[in-house]
């Protein structure tokens, strides 16, 4: 079998981690390094000591003109992914692009329609629905466990922000930071997977004053396609700890998904207690779908209409005044 040429532009946390994967034994029979591409020499001199045998790049465009690459991985910060996706579909190359799809409706709205008229394999990193907890979550609101949704809250409570492993110039940014972009839009596509369209009725979002930085608070009201009512709650820059939680509440009872994969569940009246979600549901790593997708073979990935979507929702939340 012809391995997929993959190139990464991009060499942050995330761009390392998807190396990792692309090399571990379930990966690498299928797939290979073949380039890669950062705008700091540090990066790129620090990859190339113990990966000698891979390109290195300054220059996306460069890399694309003169690499071969099937698949393109871009984990570059959100204002960068239009240019970079758009050259790749220019070229007919797969895309692989990390949350969220862009940095505006309309250059998400222009990615999916450009492709699709590619008729290339377009998937974005959306994790939370291949998460075992999810998995389970899905089942059991599925099989009405708890009976007919009555309201969902969403929490989103940050302490710092952004976290201690999570310090670069852009997260604190307006532009293309904070909270909401970040941690939110995967909450966002992962409600609107498992329960439906989501339609944002109001958005309060508080800034520092005189300030670029990203939010500090936000409420919002929202709804699904049902009227069934969504509440987000979110803070940062207080004294306490993270939740990253949705709570969903039934006509019989309660589903907590609590900081990213603690499912809990309980009766009406009753206390919560945990859920033994079996690692054996995990559906990860999503590459693995991408790479399947791409050999022809049935996978379960999200694409640029999913990334477009909840790019609605997002911006919504974050610019209430222009929706």
């Amino acid at each position: 079998m012809t391995k997929i040429k993959m190139a990464v532009i991009g060499l942050g946390k995330m761009g390392i981690h998807m190396i990792h994967q692309a090399t571990e034994a379930e990966l690498s029979e299928k797939v290979e390094i073949v380039a890669v591409c950062d705008s700091s020499e540090g990066n790129l001199t620090s990859f190339a000591s113990s990966h000698p045998e891979t390109k290195t790049y300054t220059d996306f465009k460069q890399l694309l003109d003169t690499h071969p690459v099937d698949l393109l991985y871009i984990a570059v910060p959100p204002k960068y992914h239009y240019s970079v996706v758009m050259e790749a579909l220019k070229r007919k190359i797969h895309v692989f692009c990390e949350k969220p799809l862009a940095n505006s409706v309309e250059e998400a709205r222009a990615m999916l329609e450009a492709a699709e008229k590619a008729d290339v394999v377009h998937a974005i990193h959306f994790s939370m629905p291949h998460e075992p907890s999810v998995v389970k979550l899905q089942e059991l609101i599925r099989q009405e466990t708890i009976g007919e949704i009555r309201k969902i809250d969403l929490i989103l409570q940050f302490p710092q922000w952004p976290r201690a492993w999570q310090q670069n110039a852009w997260i604190t940014s307006r532009e293309q930071g904070g909270f909401i972009l970040e941690v939110g839009i995967h909450w966002i596509h992962m409600i609107q997977n498992v329960f439906g369209a989501i339609r944002v009725i109001s958005s309060q979002v508080q800034f520092p004053e005189n300030t670029g930085e990203c939010e500090h608070e936000v409420q919002a009201a929202m709804e699904l396609e049902d009227g069934t009512r969504i509440q987000l709650n979110g803070i940062a820059h207080f004294a306490g700890e993270e939740r990253v939680s949705m709570v969903v509440y039934g006509t019989e009872g309660t589903i907590a998904l609590e900081n990213w994969d603690q499912l809990w569940i309980g009766r009406i009246g009753e206390p919560l207690d945990p859920v033994v979600v079996e690692e054996s549901l995990s559906q990860l790593p999503v590459l693995k779908h991408v790479i399947a997708r791409i050999q022809g073979q049935s996978a379960k990935i999200y694409d640029f209409n999913d990334g477009y979507h909840a790019q609605l929702v997002l911006e919504a939340l974050r610019n209430p005044d222009q929706s």
